[in-house]
């Protein structure tokens, strides 16, 4: 590769590695974190270390380089939230950094192989991370931040859809108005029970693959320290430690079954899913944070000001869900939240087209 098309590849690089650190340190400092996401930023920060170097050999300029407006986002994510909140994202951008790597001749696919190997890693910390065990036992827990947004982009899109529907059937202020906080109080509802039922859901069958797996341990030590076996060395441990570690583990009853909760089926018995409760009150809130932006306007004004207005509101609301979902995807930002309206205001005049022409009918 020549010199022109490398040094921007492996300024890029640097930067990944800048920001992952940056992130795996917020997240060494959460009581979900620990030692496991320290160990990740000093790896990820050695990358860096050799993005420089390969840059002065290069002949290319290497000053201070801090972390980006993304990565201190989720860096207060991770935080505040603990991992699993921004985990989906840091496997996509560990994914990137290694097909970049893989470009950069040999000093590159070094680095690509610590980072398929940081990938695979954190995919079997996912909530939704597909398991290794034969039988395979399954979870379903989706992303947080990805829920969240998604939350709050239902709640906006679905009430400003009901908000210009009713406006466009020239209904009058006060009836706009109690459209809209019936249609905030109806999908909030609606919202919060779904996900109450989805994660106790969740929890049951968690509870009820942790007793098949305790019935295992019970049943079939040997073949249950097999499997663990073979989870550790396809961690890269030689068959020996794997088969000592895994005699180890199995000694303790309770720590066995912890382990193999972890590392076969993705469980954390201590969360097991989550608390329903919080899952419903969140969605609540968040659908309603998002229901509540087209209505605003009609508490003070109605008539073409009211329709403005609530559209002008909204349109900035869609357009910060569209940036806020740029956290995961890494795209461009103005982008996504451009694409955001569009969709926002082109599902609103749908509706208001509608109420008026069933307004006009019905007049």
């Amino acid at each position: 590769m020549e010199k022109r098309d490398a040094v921007p590849l492996w300024r890029a690089s640097r930067q990944d590695e800048v920001d992952s650190a940056h992130v795996y340190r917020a997240i060494a400092e959460h009581r979900g974190g620990g030692d496991l996401y320290a160990r990740l930023a000093e790896a990820e920060e050695r990358h860096a270390a050799r993005c420089v170097e390969q840059l002065r050999a290069l002949g290319a300029e290497v000053g201070a380089l801090g972390p980006t407006r993304r990565a201190r986002i989720l860096a207060f994510l991770g935080r505040r939230f603990g991992p699993r909140f921004v985990l989906s994202a840091l496997v996509r951008d560990e994914g990137a950094a290694e097909v970049r790597y893989g470009t950069l001749g040999a000093a590159g696919i070094a680095i690509a192989s610590e980072e398929n190997n940081h990938a695979a890693l954190l995919r079997t910390r996912l909530p939704e991370s597909s398991s290794r065990h034969p039988e395979r036992h399954r979870l379903g827990a989706g992303n947080t931040l990805r829920a969240s947004v998604l939350g709050a982009n239902d709640g906006l899109l679905s009430n400003f859809s009901l908000v210009m529907g009713v406006a466009g059937a020239q209904l009058s202020r006060t009836s706009v108005l109690i459209t809209g906080l019936s249609g905030l109080l109806a999908g909030a509802g609606s919202m919060a029970l779904g996900e109450w039922i989805s994660v106790q859901s969740s929890r049951e069958y968690e509870e009820h693959e942790l007793d098949v797996e305790r019935r295992e341990l019970e049943l079939d030590p040997a073949g249950e320290r097999e499997e663990l076996a073979a989870i550790y060395a396809g961690k890269g441990l030689s068959e020996e430690d794997a088969q000592r570690m895994a005699s180890a583990v199995l000694a303790d009853p309770e720590l066995a079954l912890d382990t193999m909760a972890r590392e076969e089926l993705g469980i954390d018995p201590q969360a097991r899913g989550g608390s329903p409760w919080n899952a419903a009150i969140s969605s609540f809130v968040l659908f309603a944070v998002g229901a509540i932006l087209p209505i605003l306007p009609y508490f003070f004004v109605g008539g073409l000001a009211g329709i403005a207005a609530s559209t002008a509101l909204s349109a900035l609301g869609l357009f910060g869900i569209g940036a806020a979902i740029t956290l995961v995807t890494a795209r461009s930002w103005l982008r996504s939240g451009a694409r955001q309206v569009a969709f926002g205001i082109a599902a609103a005049a749908l509706t208001f087209a509608v109420g008026r022409l069933l307004g006009t009918t019905i007049g």
